[in-house]
């Protein structure tokens, strides 16, 4: 039985975003003038339209938050296997305010942001891994 096209377009249109906040972490992480603080905004970001796509698919709703820790224990809520690594997750939830503005805080490094998008590209594929294929972008 093919799922409903409106459910469908909708978790891919959560997915298409989280992808291409992975691509723009990417680009910024590049050799040319990287950017690791607005690399680690993206990594963020990623994780929460991964974790929201996931969400949605199940019709489970959400408030608008950046907070990954309320996000991924929802999803967990949801699948188990998702618990370990939704807590790493949560770490990501800083970023979606640390660095967005002048201040005090030491500039994060290229290795540091580099994990955090390889942690932002493991929710993004956990994600997938546990969706129909015809969500994805």
């Amino acid at each position: 039985m093919p799922h409903d096209p409106a459910k469908v377009a909708e978790c891919r249109a959560w997915l298409d975003r989280a992808w291409a906040d992975l691509d723009s972490a990417a680009i910024l992480l590049g050799p040319t003038r990287p950017r690791p603080d607005t690399a680690l905004f993206h990594c963020q970001q990623a994780a929460e339209k991964a974790w929201k796509a996931f969400l949605c698919w199940y019709d489970v709703p959400f408030r608008k938050t950046h907070n990954l820790r309320e996000l991924g224990e929802a999803c967990a809520a949801l699948d188990s296997s998702l618990r370990p690594l939704a807590e790493r997750a949560e770490d990501l939830t800083q970023f979606a305010w640390l660095f967005r503005y002048p201040g005090d805080l030491e500039e994060p490094t290229p290795a540091e942001a580099e994990e955090a998008l390889a942690l932002a590209r493991e929710v993004y594929d956990a994600v997938l891994a546990r969706l129909p294929r015809e969500t994805w972008p």
